[in-house]
């Protein structure tokens, strides 16, 4: 009996699981269908979703729908933009629910949200984008049905973020990383909704950032009235990062807007809750703080808000002879003194105000108070500010913990009084600026990862004009760098308040500046934990011109001297205007840009250099090096002129693969030094004739181009005694090269036996002979070269066009004998007589002819002998 009853437990089991695993299957498709149905039927807005999921087993005995990736895209006037996305949306209802009929409304339970964005915006004319409720133009019956009924009893949402946008207002309010549930049975038309939420507020107004990231909560009862949509705080606890705050009253939506009446305050008056506005990273452990005197906020919030109009309110925040001390810290903040309101009393936005009437502490004997008025918020920002005090910075470790890897230290003092309106600050109507007083600093100590090196401020004192801000003094030292810098700024509260362009100009002047000292890559860590580095940026937000002199600049491995230019900062960008400065024996002037604007900086510039050492510079400086390897043997001067661009790396040198330009130079007193060079040994060993220590470079001119690392020299000359040889070709900034060398060699230089034909010749023959071309190829690379001429041919085919030439010399004379003979004949018949060797034998008429004969036979034929 009891194996029956198992065994039909076991099917009872079995055919539910398979019922379960199947019914989503059979009722996907009509969820899905009904889905479709309800929001095309209800909205004038683009929808779209990935997938819809039925489920039997994720939220059991439940059944649960869930949407993938829904979107709700609105239509003109705000067409394409994002009024609703959820990546994963839940629904759970009765497994019952799924067997209704058609026109039987499904009741849906709950629901969730998971990873969504809300967008509500209104636009110049006031108009809103979420109305997208298509408008009924007949009263539906009621037979009319739906296809699902609100019967929810709960619902979460996870990972939110409502964005709030009124471009009339020029106002953005952004609730972020949103975590929030309910539970409440909204079948009901009164209910108590029991929520709980937790999030991160942001808030700007007219371009100024408010409230940025604060970490809010609300744990709250809202006793909810369906029918008169009204919704009362009952019990409730709110923080605002740590302050407390509990609220009592209600709101209502009417048809004009919404009704508020609420007012809010601190539980305690205890001045931790002050302690407790500050982030608890920065805070601390404030339930650990010994303090005393009070702190409290306490406001009101009553009236409608509507398109003119927003509700009058009245918030105070409070404190008197307060103080407190953190238990590990020697020092304590005392004398604390704040009264502030907040103010609107007609209902329209303009008429907001803000009161610092007094804000003032003091750590040990140092004093500071400032106080201020902000009216007419909304149009025009009025703002009058006064702040006189001074603080001693290495005090304020000692009295807050501030989380520092080193220490500050320094005297900050202050007296200064300043009053404006926003509007002149757009456009930069300085005249309507009230500024008076002094800002000064001394003894600034730091050191952190956003600097090089630990930076020290000695003295810097600023004034405040009635049209500018000057900076009278600026003398600081970071490691072995000093800088005296002086100027002016233009633009401090446009720059400030407005996000503009700080504009300035300045004079600075250094005894000596290492540019490692001031300019650190930036290193940052990806989500897999590696560590990167990037490239110093030109910050964006300056526009200023700065005159510079400084008599040593130390860039990179050169010590540059005399250094003096105007320099531009704008747009991401560094312009060097007439930039002087002595190196390598010489000097150099420079024009030209540095960008750090794109993904990659770059740099273009324009260089002069007048007799600057040849060695130095090409073995000094990677770049020259790479352009021109051969450089570095020859010992001199240089007048040259550079143009060139390319790609800057992380630590702001060229990156050689990227560069492009032009060099022309002009050498001045020089000499080779062979034995340092491979090309110039090989060179020698090959051309015996030629010493290259002895070969003169002065005044040789030449030109050339290099891109993607390979130079293209364009052919010049240089001289050894009386040889000319051009040169042309490329090399590589691999090293590696290919030269052809072009020598215009004197006859003398190739030997004995070229010379013994060449003086056989006739005066006139020798003269048309003078020298020979022979030609080099220079390849391989500068460490390995390989070299080769057509020397020896070239002289083989000179020999061989003197041989003809001599055998052309002697059938002349051969011929000239042959008609000597002829016309000697009939000048003895004429009766002429000629002279007579008496030393040789006498020979008779017919054997001298016979001898003349034979001569000039063999001159013809070049004496050959017959073979035997």
């Amino acid at each position: 009996m009891l194996k029956k009853v198992l065994k039909g437990l076991g099917i009872f089991l079995l055919v539910t699981i398979i019922a379960l695993a199947a019914a989503p299957f059979l009722f996907k498709d009509k969820i899905k269908e009904m889905i479709a149905k309800t929001l095309n039927e209800n909205v004038n807005a683009n929808i779209a979703f990935e997938d819809v999921d039925l489920s039997l087993f994720k939220s059991f005995p439940k059944a649960n729908v869930t949407i993938d990736k829904l979107s709700i895209i609105t239509n003109a006037p705000f067409e394409k933009d994002t009024l609703l996305y959820a990546g994963e949306t839940n629904v759970t209802m009765s497994i019952k629910e799924l067997f209704k009929g058609e026109g039987e409304a499904m009741n849906l339970e709950s629901f969730s949200i998971v990873n969504g964005i809300v967008n509500i915006i209104f636009n110049k004319d006031g108009i809103g984008n979420f109305d997208i409720a298509l408008k009924e133009e007949t009263e539906k019956k009621p037979s009319d049905s739906k296809p699902f009924a609100m019967n929810i009893q709960d619902y979460e949402v996870e990972n939110l973020k409502f964005t709030y946008l009124d471009e009339g207002s020029k106002m953005k309010m952004v609730l972020d990383s949103i975590y929030h549930e309910g539970t409440g049975n909204f079948a009901a038309q009164k209910l108590d909704l029991e929520t709980k939420t937790t999030a991160k507020l942001s808030f700007d107004m007219d371009k100024i950032n408010y409230i940025n990231n604060v970490a809010i909560s609300l744990d709250a009862i809202l006793g909810i009235d369906l029918e008169k949509s009204k919704y009362e705080f009952k019990d409730n606890k709110a923080l605002i990062n740590q302050l407390p705050i509990e609220f009592n009253g209600f709101i209502q939506m009417v048809e004009a807007g919404q009704t508020y009446d609420l007012t809010f305050k601190t539980p305690t008056s205890d001045f931790k809750n002050f302690l407790g506005l500050i982030p608890a990273a920065y805070s601390g452990d404030i339930n650990k703080v010994k303090t005393t005197g009070q702190f409290s906020v306490d406001g009101k919030v009553k009236g409608n808000l509507t398109e003119t109009t927003i509700p009058t309110f009245d918030v105070k925040i409070a404190s008197n002879n307060a103080s407190f001390q953190y238990p590990d810290l020697p020092k304590s903040v005392k004398n604390i003194v704040i009264d502030t309101h907040i103010v609107n009393e007609t209902g329209l936005m303009n008429d907001t105000y803000v009161n610092l009437h007094n804000l003032s502490f003091a750590i040990d004997q140092d004093v500071f108070n400032a106080k201020a008025t902000v009216k007419n918020i909304a149009e025009n920002a009025l703002i009058d500010a006064e702040l006189k005090g001074t603080i001693n910075l290495a005090n304020v470790t000692k009295a807050y913990p501030v989380k520092l890897d080193k220490p500050l230290t320094g005297i900050l003092k202050a007296d200064v009084k300043t009053k404006f309106d926003m509007q002149s600050v757009e456009k930069s109507q300085y005249q309507n600026i009230q500024n008076s007083g002094t800002i000064s600093l001394t003894g600034f100590n730091y050191e952190g990862p956003e600097m090089a090196k630990p930076f020290k401020i000695n003295q810097a004192s600023v004034a405040f004009n009635p049209n500018q801000i000057r900076l009278n003094q600026f003398d600081a030292k970071t490691r072995t760098s000093d800088i005296q810098v002086n100027g002016t700024l233009d633009n401090f509260y446009g720059f400030m308040f407005k996000n503009q362009i700080l504009k300035g100009k300045f004079n600075m002047n250094s005894t000596k500046l290492v540019v490692s000292d001031f300019m650190a890559p930036t290193t940052t860590t990806t989500d897999e934990g590696k560590k990167t580095t990037e490239a110093v940026k030109i910050p964006s937000f300056l526009d200023c011109s700065i005159t510079a002199k400084a008599k040593t600049v130390v860039y990179d491995n050169l010590n540059l001297k005399d250094v003096s230019g105007n320099m531009v900062i704008r747009d991401e960008a560094l312009s060097l205007n007439n930039l002087k400065m002595s190196v390598f024996g010489g000097n150099i002037g420079l024009t030209g840009t540095v960008s750090t604007k794109g993904k990659t900086p770059t740099f273009n510039m324009n260089l002069g250099l007048d007799k600057v050492n040849i060695a130095e510079s090409f073995t000094q400086l990677d770049m020259l090096k790479s352009i021109a390897p051969i450089a570095g043997v020859i010992n001199g001067k240089l007048n040259s002129t550079i143009k060139l661009s390319g790609d800057l790396q992380n630590d702001m040198t060229p990156n050689l693969k990227s560069i492009s330009g032009d060099l022309f130079g002009q050498l001045l007193s020089t000499t080779v030094n062979e034995k340092n060079s491979a090309m110039l040994t090989a060179l020698s060993s090959n051309l015996k004739f030629i010493d290259m220590s002895k070969v003169n470079l002065n005044d040789v001119k030449a030109a050339l181009s290099f891109k993607d690392g390979k130079v293209n020299v364009k052919p010049f000359d240089i001289k050894y005694q009386d040889i000319v040889v051009n040169i042309g070709g490329t090399n590589g900034f691999d090293q590696t090269m290919n030269y052809d060398l072009k020598f215009d060699v004197p006859v003398k230089y190739l030997g004995k036996d070229v010379n013994n034909l060449i003086a056989k010749l006739t005066p006139a023959n020798q003269k048309q002979i003078t020298s020979i071309p022979v030609n080099g190829l220079m390849t391989g690379n500068f460490s390995q070269p390989k070299f080769s001429t057509d020397l020896k041919q070239s002289t083989t085919n000179l020999t061989t066009q003197l041989v003809k030439m001599q055998k052309d010399k002697l059938v002349n004379q051969g011929t000239s004998a042959l008609g000597n003979l002829i016309n000697g004949t009939k000048a003895n018949t004429s009766g002429t007589s000629t002279a007579t060797d008496t030393t040789k034998p006498k020979t008779t008429p017919k054997e001298e002819i016979k001898t003349k004969a034979t001569d000039a036979i063999k001159g013809l034929f070049g004496g050959k002998k017959k073979k035997e």
